[in-house]
């Protein structure tokens, strides 16, 4: 019978189950290694439904558990993916599964997908690796006709789907490990991704510029410095998410698109629900947007699709996903600033936080980072600004002296 283990987040809430079927003990009498997956429940399910889920999810999976090692000798990638991608359909963001789904079936069943599961080694992985680094570069769906190839980092991307495969064989017993881990083979190597933020400097620069902005823009643009949100984050707000009282606002979903699909939601990032503290300045172009939206409303009459959506289209609809990068782009250009993405708002938003001395605990809880690792990211841009600044005083208070003239020493 499979083991059921509720997983919490900091709010005690169950976020997902880990679930085991136990394999016995092989002839030296040590324990196998148990087949492992995990389930997550819907959001709107009571804890009781949420546990009668996982336990129907377990028991199928046992099944599978027992069928798969009957088929272990003859099991060939091809055959796994389908039940990998239903266990990654419950643990991934639906973005991140159609991603994996496509790099699956574009890239990794043709190239090793005719391979059997057992018969994989590193020297496979290998060869894939090369292939991946002569794939064409695209831009927006086009072929570069300079014959560039996709970065090494995207082959890195890429990989972690085969690397997610595999890791989900190994815990079903499948394999006893993982061919593609990174100890065993040789990756291209990739430039550590740099962190663009704008400076106090820019970010006031910017604050000024808003104010000939529509309400709409410049609430979102305040919003997105002041609370740290992701994109998706801001344009899944409601004003029901927001308490004008005590200048708070509860971050609860995400907006996200799907190819082909319409605009929709789910939980933040790592399942991170939080409540974050806004400025005065934000709660009052919040309550103004708010008075604009309901006299639209009104004005529109049956024409007006709104949900009490904060950040929306003309007719009251969700915001597009694409709109707040396409209009902060316009917005920087026409205002004499350099672009960066609209991200990078939100790593201003941490780096100014801790240039203000506020605590690394305090900005993950803000930004809801569920991994403290992820929020130490911002700390060397301190340090960095700090060097800076050192050098600067020396400078400005220490001007060295002019190698062209002659000391005394010299003359004599």
């Amino acid at each position: 019978m499979p083991t059921i283990t509720p997983r919490k987040n900091k709010n005690g809430e169950i976020t997902s189950f880990t679930i085991r079927v136990y394999r016995g003990y092989d002839r030296s009498g040590n324990r196998l290694k148990p087949f492992t997956t995990s389930y997550k429940p819907p959001k709107d399910l009571t804890p009781r439904q949420a546990e009668k889920e996982a336990q129907k999810f377990a028991d199928k999976f046992e099944t599978e558990c027992l069928h798969f090692g009957e088929a272990n000798s003859s099991l060939r990638l091809s055959d796994f993916v389908p039940k990998y991608l239903e266990v990654a359909k419950t643990t991934l963001s639906p973005a991140t599964y159609e991603f994996y789904s496509h790099n699956i079936n574009d890239y990794i069943v043709p190239a090793l997908g005719h391979l059997k599961l057992k018969d994989i080694r590193p020297s496979h992985i290998q060869q894939y690796i090369k292939q991946l680094t002569e794939l064409p570069k695209k831009t927006r769906g086009q072929l570069q006709e300079n014959g560039e190839t996709i970065a090494a980092s995207t082959v890195r991307r890429y990989l972690t789907v085969l690397q997610s495969i595999f890791k989900q064989a190994v815990k079903q017993g499948l394999l006893n490990e993982n061919p593609a881990n990174v100890e065993h083979l040789t990756l291209p190597k990739a430039q550590v991704p740099k962190i663009d933020i704008f400076t106090k400097q820019e970010a006031a620069q910017m604050l000024a510029a808003l104010e000939k902005e529509d309400l709409q823009f410049q609430t979102l643009i305040q919003l997105a410095i002041f609370t740290g949100a992701r994109r998706g984050e801001l344009i899944a707000l409601k004003f029901s998410d927001i308490d004008f009282e005590q200048r708070k606002i509860t971050i609860e979903r995400s907006a996200y698109k799907i190819t082909g699909q319409p605009l929709a939601t789910k939980p933040p990032k790592d399942y991170e629900t939080r409540t974050v503290t806004i400025n005065e300045s934000c709660c009052q172009l919040l309550k103004m947007l708010k008075r604009e939206k309901l006299a639209e409303s009104q004005r529109l009459g049956s024409a007006w699709c709104g949900d009490d959506w904060v950040f929306t289209q003309w007719n009251g609809e969700m915001m597009n996903l694409m709109t707040p990068t396409k209009q902060f782009a316009k917005f920087l250009k026409k205002n004499g600033l350099k672009h960066r993405k609209f991200h990078s708002l939100r790593h201003t938003s941490a780096t100014l936080l801790l240039y203000a001395g506020v605590n690394i605990k305090q900005v993950q809880g803000r930004l809801g980072h569920g991994d403290i690792e992820t929020t130490n990211k911002y700390l060397h841009l301190i340090e960095e600004a700090d060097v800076e600044a050192a050098n600067k005083l020396d400078i400005m208070l220490l001007p060295k002296p002019d190698k062209t003239e002659k000391t005394s020493a010299d003359i004599s």
